[in-house]
């Protein structure tokens, strides 16, 4: 079976750089897997893609080797096995808050004995090798996303869970929760102490933990302090950001307009 290099890279203690897609395209998707991710995380929550985008997206991910990783909308079982049967090599999982959600996650992911997932890789066969279904287990990556009250309350529990890999926080979500301004990088002082506890708690428990951020300066001091899954913005934001550059750039230079002399 092909190598999960999201594991290779933990087994080696070093963080992975996570790109997001939020475009339903299979094109952007290939040009953001060519410029050197790690990891590409196909957003079916927020993101605007559906699943056949996602296939495609998937197939364009494949011609490099970035490994891809889907977040799916929700804690349920068709989408989860979906997602990892066209070819997901990690999905990430929401507002996992209890842990029976994260049992459930982590039997939805797993074929038995470990869990309940449904038999048919129809395209995880044609990505992974014909001996997929003999390593799926031990090769697919799950994270279950820590971004709510209930998920602090019960975080020892959900992180003692056997087979759940990562944790991945939802900053803005957190913030939320807690009472404070939704972002990704500048956090108020009570989420930024619990995304400092949450990393604490995972490291104690043997999980990785992941994080969204906002910038690579950001990303860059969490790998300092542990986290070992960061994600920098998304396609979208950096086409925004890339052509406000430009925009930026174009009317401050541009010579002034000749007046209309009548």
């Amino acid at each position: 079976m092909r190598p999960n290099k999201i594991r290779e890279i933990w087994q080696a203690g070093g963080a992975v750089v996570n790109g997001w897609l939020a475009i339903p395209n299979s094109f952007s998707a290939e040009t953001m897997a060519h410029q050197g991710w790690d990891s590409l995380t196909i957003d079916l929550q927020h993101g605007v893609v559906d699943y056949p985008a996602m296939v495609t997206m998937l197939q364009a991910i494949s011609t490099t080797a970035t490994v891809p990783v889907v977040r799916v909308p929700w804690l349920e079982p068709g989408i989860l096995m979906k997602t990892l049967d066209a070819g997901a090599y990690g999905v990430i999982c929401p507002m996992v808050n209890t842990k029976e959600d994260a049992q459930k996650l982590v039997a939805y992911t797993h074929y038995a004995p470990q869990g309940t997932r449904s038999f048919g890789p129809v395209r995880a066969l044609l990505y992974g090798g014909a001996d997929y279904p003999k390593h799926a287990n031990d090769t697919i990556v799950t994270f279950a996303m820590i971004e709510t009250a209930a998920a602090l309350d019960n975080l020892d529990d959900i992180l003692s869970v056997e087979g759940l890999d990562a944790i991945y926080i939802g900053p803005s979500d957190l913030s939320l929760a807690l009472g404070c301004n939704p972002t990704f990088d500048d956090l108020d002082p009570k989420a930024a102490e619990a995304v400092d506890h949450i990393l604490a708690r995972a490291k104690a428990h043997g999980v990785v933990a992941g994080i969204h951020n906002g910038t690579p300066e950001s990303a860059l001091k969490r790998i300092a302090k542990g986290f070992q899954f960061v994600t920098v913005s998304s396609d979208a934001r950096l086409m925004a950001a890339g052509a406000q550059q430009v925009i930026s750039k174009m009317r401050t230079t541009q010579p002034p307009q000749a007046s209309g002399g009548y």
